[in-house]
C-alpha cells in the first residue's frame, strides 16, 4: 500500500495556517491573567482573579451549571428524536420522504432571528398553559435548543443509516423479528457510533447557542453564552477571556486524547 506523506513545503504552509488561525484564540490567554478589572494585557504581574471568579461567584457557577444541564437535556432529545426519524425514513421508506427529510432541516437553513422569533411566542404560548416548560424556564430553553439543533443529529445518524447494508434488516424481518428486535439488535449497533457523535454534536452546538437564548430567556435562566454576552455588553469582564481559555482548554484536551487514542490503534493493529 503506498502511502503518500506530504513535503517539507506543504507541512510548513500547514503549520503556518494553523498558527495564523489559532492566533486570536491565543491572544486571549495573557488577557485572563490580567490583575486589572477590564480587559488588558499584563505587563508587570500577572494574576488568578478571574479564574477564582468562575469559581468563587455565585452567578458564573450557576450560568455554567445550566449550560451544562440545558445541553445534556437538549441534547438527549434532539438525539432521540433525530434517530427516530431517521430510522423511520430509513426503514419505511415513504413516499413523501424527500419532503419530510426537508422540513427536518429547515431550522438548519432558517435565519436565527427568524427561528428566535417563533421560539418566543411559541414558548409564551405555552406560559400560558403551565410554568414548567415556558418562557424563561431551564426546560423551555432546552426545549427551543432541541429545536434548532435536531437537524443536525438528523444529518449524522441518515449518514450512518447509508453506510448500512439494509439486507441485513431485511433478513431479520424474514426471520420473524420484531420491529423493536430489528431497530436495537441489528441497526442500532451498526449506528450506534453515529448516534454517540449527534449527541456530542448536538451537546456542543446547546452549549454555545446565544441567538436564541438571547430571545427566549430573561433573568431567571441565564446560561453560560448569555452571561458571557452580558459581560462583554455591559462592562467587559475578564473573566470571560478566563472561562474562554477554559473551554478552549478542554476542547484542546478532547481534540488531543482523540487523536492519540486513535493513534495507539493503529499502532495496535
Amino acid at each position: 500500500m503506498i502511502r503518500l506523506r506530504p513535503g517539507l513545503i506543504a507541512t510548513l504552509l500547514a503549520v503556518l495556517v494553523g498558527i495564523f488561525m489559532l492566533m486570536p484564540l491565543l491572544a486571549v490567554v495573557p488577557v485572563s491573567f490580567t490583575p486589572k478589572r477590564f480587559l488588558s494585557i499584563p505587563t508587570d504581574e500577572l494574576s488568578l482573579r478571574h479564574y477564582r471568579t468562575l469559581f468563587e461567584d455565585r452567578e458564573w457557577a450557576e450560568g455554567i451549571w445550566l449550560s451544562l444541564r440545558i445541553g445534556l437535556l437538549s441534547a438527549g432529545f434532539a438525539t432521540a428524536l433525530g434517530t427516530l426519524f431517521s430510522l423511520g425514513i430509513w426503514m419505511f421508506r415513504p413516499r413523501f420522504a424527500g419532503l419530510l427529510m426537508g422540513i427536518a432541516l429547515l431550522p438548519m437553513v432558517a435565519p436565527p432571528v427568524v427561528s428566535a422569533l417563533t421560539l418566543y411566542f411559541f414558548l409564551i404560548t405555552l406560559t400560558k398553559l403551565n410554568g414548567v416548560v415556558a418562557y424563561d424556564t431551564m426546560l423551555g430553553v432546552a426545549l427551543a435548543h432541541s429545536v434548532m439543533i435536531v437537524p443536525f443529529a438528523v444529518v449524522l445518524v441518515s449518514v450512518s443509516l447509508a453506510q448500512v447494508d439494509r439486507r441485513m434488516d431485511l433478513a431479520a424481518r424474514a426471520m420473524g423479528a420484531s420491529l423493536g428486535t430489528r431497530v436495537f439488535k441489528v441497526i442500532l449497533p451498526n449506528i450506534k457510533f453515529g448516534v454517540i457523535a449527534a449527541f456530542f454534536l448536538t451537546f456542543v452546538l446547546s452549549w454555545e447557542e446565544i441567538a436564541v437564548t438571547i430571545f427566549i430567556t430573561s433573568v431567571e435562566a441565564v446560561t453560560l453564552p448569555r452571561l458571557m454576552w452580558q459581560g462583554l455588553r455591559d462592562n467587559i469582564d475578564p473573566a470571560i477571556a478566563a472561562i474562554s481559555v477554559v473551554l478552549i482548554v478542554i476542547v484542546a484536551t478532547v481534540v488531543i486524547g482523540r487523536a492519540a487514542v486513535t493513534a495507539l490503534r493503529q499502532r495496535g493493529t
